[in-house]
């Protein structure tokens, strides 16, 4: 069965709902870190992909090809709004806001570094040097397990604290 987005459609929707009344701004690093946390958190949490494309290993960090393409003219700018919002349920709106609550504050920089001290794109790069051209894949059961693995983790710590306040 075939995911139900396209990795742009999750990159448009993040740059359609940040708070550009508040300055906020989505540079293209920034949006390739977004869109690879939602597809992440989607299948250690909701166990489906967002969408089918194989996020890569790029030594700025994940990359979806297509976003990339997409929006690759843009350079270090923001990106704009996208003109055509795609449209997604309730459950998805609810579930993309809070990844943008919890990732949208960082720098791209610092989702950059994130990124490069996680499992997932450790694994994807191993072998390479820090700077070397790659377009190995990031594999989704191992972003699943990864991803799974920390939920539970903090899960578990906020039981302990919980039983000893």
């Amino acid at each position: 069965m075939s995911a139900p987005y396209q990795a742009t459609d999750i990159a448009a929707w993040f740059l359609g709902n940040i708070d550009r009344d508040a300055g906020d701004s989505i540079t293209h690093l920034k949006l390739q870190k977004l869109v690879y946390y939602a597809q992440a958190w989607s299948l250690a949490l909701r166990d489906e992909p967002l969408f089918d494309e194989e996020l890569q290993a790029w030594a700025h960090g994940p990359v979806a090809e297509s976003v990339y393409q997409t929006y690759r003219g843009a350079g270090w700018d923001a990106l704009p709004p996208p003109k055509v919002m795609p449209v997604m349920d309730r459950e998805m709106d609810d579930f993309l806001s809070s990844i943008l609550a919890t990732y949208g504050d960082f720098s791209a920089k610092h989702l950059e570094s994130m990124t490069h001290a996680e499992q997932p794109w450790i694994e994807a790069r191993k072998g390479l040097p820090p700077e070397a051209r790659s377009n190995k894949p990031i594999r989704k059961n191992v972003m699943s397990i990864y991803y799974r693995d920390l939920y539970n983790q903090a899960e578990k710590n906020e039981n302990v604290t919980a039983e000893t306040a």
